[in-house]
């Protein structure tokens, strides 16, 4: 049968064991005026091809990314994905397959998580990497809590202020029951200066979470930032942008203890932001208190080469009450697309994406602010994305304008940061073309 039926003598046998008188009595602690009073509005049934043409109506009403340019940022990008990825990601053995819970999982599967976390311990500088985690958030949060767990100071976390606003509240959300503060550093120009993160941190804090490049878009003193932190014996959490390190230094290199990131700008699509790639990398020291699953290599009897599941640290495992973490999927899929995507790009490749967000989005910048209207918000080096500031203070309507001559121009900041209120966050890409940046500048210097 496709379900269990209970009938109305298994409801009634049911209901006398917990000692109600009917199903009403059930609900009876929910009061009357919030109850729903009539049927539910539930259209009649419609016959299966009757539904796939009501469905392809309402779906047409949608509208995607493609059908604007896309300047947007904030976590989420434009980038190019190679036909490459979804060929091979969309193949059968892949595309159906789940977490791996059990050893013995398909080799495949096993492999692909092995060259994934390969390619993330070289594209990070750390010595190990999991596979993986939600999205970036969470991926910072868990960082956070390996932290804690691993110094044993349950004092405070440190976060600076330039740190994804979204990230942050994720962090408060995971620590909010833990008796773990959360101290937030201010920025001044964009970044984070390193008198003010020292005058934060004090014996009791366990790390300090520095974004790099930061939400802003604007590049860091991050080395300085972690010798600060290591000085008063607190980890380092980084929280960078995948692609930026085909220029930028590693996290590893620059004295991060523990890197994460929004892996979705490695493959996968902007698709209404989720469901993404959490990646998590740190330092051997550390493993033992990383979330999600490791897979190792090894032989088997015969010699051969062959993958194992090294570290598995969800309660449903082996270590159940001792689980660092209730994580319940490794995101395979989009680890695989990520393992595309880095291994088809190569160093070379990833330095050319890098590059072309830089020179394009340094050409963006500059077009704009030669209209009286705009200026950089801030001085700081940035990377491929800037935050604008409107003179005029009419950043919606301003937003609202290019919306409708097809662009998505750009992030407002006031809903995160009132004091930039009259500023938006703009991203620039490797795909976007010198034709569509001058047709983007042309909109919004219309409506001055």
């Amino acid at each position: 049968m496709p379900y269990l039926y209970n009938t109305p003598e298994d409801q009634q046998a049911m209901l006398a064991v917990i000692g109600a008188g009917s199903m009403e009595d059930l609900f009876a602690m929910v009061p009357a005026e919030m109850r729903l009073q009539r049927p539910l509005a539930i259209p009649p049934a419609m016959s299966e091809m009757e539904l796939t043409q009501h469905m392809a109506a309402l779906a047409a009403k949608n509208e995607h990314v493609g059908s604007k340019v896309c300047f947007l940022g904030g976590g989420s990008y434009d980038h190019f994905i190679p036909a490459v990825v979804d060929e091979i990601a969309g193949r059968g053995e892949f595309y159906t397959s789940y977490t791996p819970y059990q050893p013995e999982v398909s080799q495949g599967n096993l492999q692909v998580v092995f060259e994934y976390q390969t390619l993330i311990t070289r594209l990070t500088g750390l010595d190990v990497s999991n596979a993986s985690l939600y999205d970036g958030g969470s991926a910072t949060a868990e960082a956070v809590l390996m932290a804690v767990s691993s110094t044993r100071r349950y004092g405070k976390a440190v976060v600076s202020a330039s740190l994804h606003p979204e990230y942050r509240q994720t962090i408060a959300t995971y620590l909010a029951n833990l008796g773990v503060e959360v101290v937030t550093v201010g920025t001044r120009g964009g970044v984070t200066r390193p008198q003010d993160l020292a005058a934060a941190i004090d014996g009791t804090t366990a790390c300090v979470v520095v974004q790099q490049p930061n939400f802003f878009g604007c590049v860091e003193d991050a080395a300085s930032l972690a010798t600060i932190a290591h000085d008063a014996g607190a980890l380092v959490v980084a929280a960078f942008d995948p692609i930026s390190l085909g220029l930028l230094k590693r996290p590893g290199d620059w004295g991060a203890d523990i890197a994460v990131a929004e892996g979705h700008t490695l493959g996968t699509p902007m698709q209404y932001g989720g469901p993404y790639l959490g990646i998590m990398a740190c330092r051997e020291k550390l493993v033992r208190r990383m979330p999600g699953r490791i897979a190792g290599q090894t032989v088997d009897r015969r010699g051969k080469r062959c993958f194992v599941l090294t570290l598995q640290t969800r309660e449903q495992h082996i270590r159940r009450e001792k689980a660092t973490s209730n994580v319940c999927t490794n995101q395979g899929l989009f680890a695989l697309r990520a393992t595309i995507y880095l291994a088809l790009l190569g160093p070379q490749g990833l330095r050319e994406t890098a590059n072309l967000c830089l020179q394009k989005s340094r050409y963006t910048a500059e077009q704009i602010c030669k209209h009286d209207r705009f200026e950089l918000a801030f001085d700081a080096p940035t990377f491929k994305e800037f935050v604008i500031r409107d003179r005029k203070d009419r950043v919606d309507e301003l937003l609202s304008n290019a919306l409708a001559a097809g662009f998505l121009a750009g992030v407002p900041l006031g809903k995160w940061y009132p004091e930039l209120g009259d500023c938006f966050l703009i991203a620039v890409t490797e795909k976007r073309t010198s034709r569509e940046i001058d047709a983007l500048i042309e909109t919004l210097s219309r409506h001055n």
